[in-house]
């Protein structure tokens, strides 16, 4: 079986594929001072609540925009589940060109969510609007090139900052206000955040395009895309598991070399 991993900055999410069915994910919070000992339990324990075993896995990929998790991944995967992983850069040969002036600057997980866009929307423009920790936007083209994007804060950063300096406003649970306009400061806190963050999103995806020759698909992913999707107007599709596909995407084309 193949372990896939996508360390985030906030969340790590493993997937294992059985061939090419995904037998199970999960989505477990960013920890850089875990040992791989620590993982493995966390691991075995995953596992165990969806009657696999981690002594089946022989393959695993690694996505990880976290250096201070890759040793505890590399431990994990050595050590314990006795298969050399494979960690995703820029000079990993997915496929996909890099036209950035400095190709190491792409993350690794926007590299494979490029594969990804690629392999399922071919032969059209792509924009993968991934609501991480960042909330970035790649723009993919018809031929699989990564041709650039855009990085800004993400949703829970921009929440955070935004309670951390201003001692009158508290945290709120994200969900839709009943109308943009506030009668509370709990709703205009809501109708700020998720409308405001769709229009930033609408802006910048119509900005993009108008860059672009032909209209794009535009795919979101990442964590929090469920729920900013539904606010946004320019979102084609949501799908949450765009990286772990894209790392079973590779690991098959890295074993045909």
């Amino acid at each position: 079986m193949l372990l896939t991993v996508d360390c985030g900055n906030t969340n790590i999410v493993i997937g294992v594929f059985d061939g090419d069915r995904l037998a199970a994910h999960w989505r477990i919070a960013t920890d850089a001072k875990r040992t791989g000992d620590e993982y493995l339990v966390i691991m075995k324990e995953l596992f165990g609540s969806k009657g696999l075993r981690t002594a089946d896995i022989d393959q695993m990929i690694v996505a990880s925009v976290v250096p201070g998790v890759n040793l505890s991944m590399e431990t994990l995967a050595e050590e314990h589940l006795h298969c050399k992983p494979v960690f995703v850069t820029y000079a990993t040969p997915t496929g996909v060109k890099i036209k950035m002036d400095n190709p190491a600057e792409v993350g690794a997980d926007r590299l494979v969510d490029a594969l990804a866009a690629h392999y399922f929307h071919p032969d059209t423009y792509v924009i993968v609007v991934d609501f991480g920790t960042a909330t970035t936007f790649d723009c993919i083209s018809p031929d699989g090139a990564y041709s650039g994007g855009v990085i800004c804060p993400g949703v829970e950063i921009s929440q955070q900052a935004l309670f951390s300096h201003a001692s009158k406003l508290s945290n709120v649970v994200l969900r839709r206000p009943p109308k943009v306009i506030g009668t509370n400061t709990a709703d205009s806190l809501r109708s700020g955040i998720l409308w405001g963050y769709a229009g930033m999103v609408d802006s910048l995806v119509r900005r993009m395009s108008d860059e672009l020759p032909d209209k794009p698909f535009v795919l979101a992913t990442g964590g929090l895309a469920p729920l900013i999707a539904d606010y946004c107007q320019v979102i084609d599709e949501v799908d949450v598991m765009l990286t772990i596909n894209g790392l079973k995407i590779l690991a098959d084309k890295l074993q045909k070399r």
